[in-house]
């Protein structure tokens, strides 16, 4: 997977990164509560999120970025990472301040993947949602709550959540459930 690879408006993406060496990002509640509250101020404006997965040590994302051919003049890469960069440094900031640690949070680098392919999008938002279950975090997708999976099968409670997207594959809320509780081969996924 190229970590260059270079965000365009109206793409859908899957994006990741961990933790600088054995760091956590996400210590306690008020971490993810904080760090949801600053994706909703960055991210939401340039793009539509899909799926979300918040863990100890790493984060993904599937999104899809907005028309912004008003806004962005010339390079929309660069207007894009803006917006990530802004994010990870005032979390980081933050982090580090009510931590009394120094140095970088998170990896380098953002890591993404441009999806085209609507199987591998199906995958992705499984794979996101089951990201806890896979990592031995909970056994059961309801137990973990720092992922998009409850809004999802919450489609009454209100959400920032892009959910119709998403929706379009599944006929009912229990035919989502129960993609998410089978067993899904991620045969061609790539994730580091």
């Amino acid at each position: 997977m190229s970590n260059t690879e270079n965000f365009e408006c109206e793409y859908v993406y899957h994006i990741y990164t961990h933790a600088n060496g054995k760091d956590l990002i996400f210590r306690e509640e008020e971490n993810y509560k904080y760090f949801l509250e600053k994706l909703t101020n960055y991210i939401i404006p340039i793009a539509e999120i899909y799926a979300y997965c918040l863990m100890p040590n790493h984060f993904q994302l599937l999104l899809r970025f907005k028309n912004l051919d008003q806004i962005v003049s010339e390079n929309e890469h660069k207007y894009l990472m803006k917006q990530f960069s802004n994010l990870l440094n005032g979390y980081a900031k933050a982090y580090n301040k009510r931590y009394h640690r120094k140095g970088s949070l998170f990896l380098d680098y953002l890591k993404r993947k441009r999806v085209n392919d609507e199987k591998y999008l199906r995958k992705l938002l499984h794979y996101i949602h089951n990201n806890p279950v896979n990592h031995g975090f909970v056994e059961d997708i309801n137990d973990w709550k720092y992922s998009s999976y409850y809004s999802y099968i919450n489609l009454a409670k209100e959400s920032k959540i892009e959910r119709a997207e998403m929706m379009q594959y599944f006929e009912t809320i229990k035919d989502f459930i129960e993609y998410h509780k089978s067993n899904v081969e991620y045969d061609f996924l790539t994730i580091e």
